[in-house]
């Protein structure tokens, strides 16, 4: 897989798409719908932040994912991150805008700081926000207010009206990815029980301890999911992180170990991928509010 192409600025974006220069070097508005020019890349970072609101999308990918965009979907991404496309780059039918922020707009306000607390920037692709027609609505109006903002004049007032709207924009993302989060309960049971399903395996496979713990980055890989959509995800129908869940499993192992076998706690220590078995003790206690020899002997 060949290098991604790095698009250092906003004006780069805007020459690549044969548009004229931007209103402003730090921020950016594309319409996508009747771009005379598609940039030729087949996989694109950015050196800013990107949003996007997007219909008519066939096969756009995150890693090895897969996504129809035929919905009006947003997504998200941070500095940094990769955008795949297939067969030419974006394709033509392609409709909705993309809002292109640098971090250097950013500074000296609190968003410089709070935007990093928006995890959905750090999502994949393929985990992008459904819009209802009456969310989508909203949201293309308060972009509209920047549309606006962004193509009068600038003055000293025009970065704190544009990230007052940005503020807003990111706050109703919030909203909906969590009302996402609950009304896709099938899909989201299925992770769920996929879940548990890999630490099962992992832990019931001899190469564990050769392999050591399971990372929240392996149980993600394995589950096709970005990290942080799996710690939302999770936070939002456990309470609990990947780390806890993985923990949880854990403890729940070296329970049935302790009280169904002979093995020393050493021994089950290194069975479960510790490399110290004073890590795993510390951990059962932790967990327990006992020693492993102390719930041990409940069951002599």
């Amino acid at each position: 897989m060949s290098k991604p192409y790095r698009i250092k600025s906003i004006t780069e974006v805007h020459r690549l798409m044969d548009l004229p220069k931007p209103h402003h070097p730090l921020v950016g508005i594309v319409d996508l719908k009747g771009l005379k020019n598609h940039p030729d890349i087949p996989a694109v970072t950015f050196d800013f932040y990107v949003v996007s609101m997007k219909r008519g999308c066939d096969k756009l990918f995150y890693g090895q994912q897969q996504y129809d965009f035929d919905e009006g979907l947003m997504g998200f991404m941070a500095p940094g991150q990769v955008l795949r496309g297939e067969d030419n780059g974006v394709p033509h039918n392609l409709e909705g805008w993309m809002l292109f922020i640098h971090p250097d707009f950013l500074w000296g306000t609190p968003l410089a700081k709070s935007i990093k607390q928006y995890e959905y920037f750090g999502y994949a692709t393929h985990e992008a926000l459904f819009l209802s027609d009456k969310e989508e609505s909203l949201i293309n109006r308060i972009v509209e207010n920047i549309r606006q903002e962004y193509h009068s004049n600038i003055d000293k007032f025009s970065q704190q009206v544009i990230i007052a709207q940005l503020e807003l924009l990111f706050t109703y993302a919030t909203r909906f990815y969590e009302r996402q989060f609950i009304t896709r309960k099938i899909s989201n049971s299925k992770i769920l029980v996929r879940l548990e399903e890999v630490l099962s395996n992992y832990f019931s496979n001899e190469d564990v301890q050769s392999s050591g713990l399971p990372t929240v980055q392996y149980v993600a890989d394995k589950l096709h999911l970005s990290v942080k959509y799996l710690g939302s995800l999770l936070k939002q129908h456990t309470g609990q992180t990947t780390q806890q869940i993985i923990h949880e499993k854990l403890i729940e192992k070296a329970k049935e170990k302790l009280s169904a076998t002979d093995l020393s706690v050493s021994e089950i220590a290194y069975e479960l991928g510790f490399e110290h078995s004073q890590s795993f003790s510390k951990l059962f206690k932790s967990k327990t509010g006992m020693a492993p020899l102390q719930f041990r002997q409940l069951f002599n």
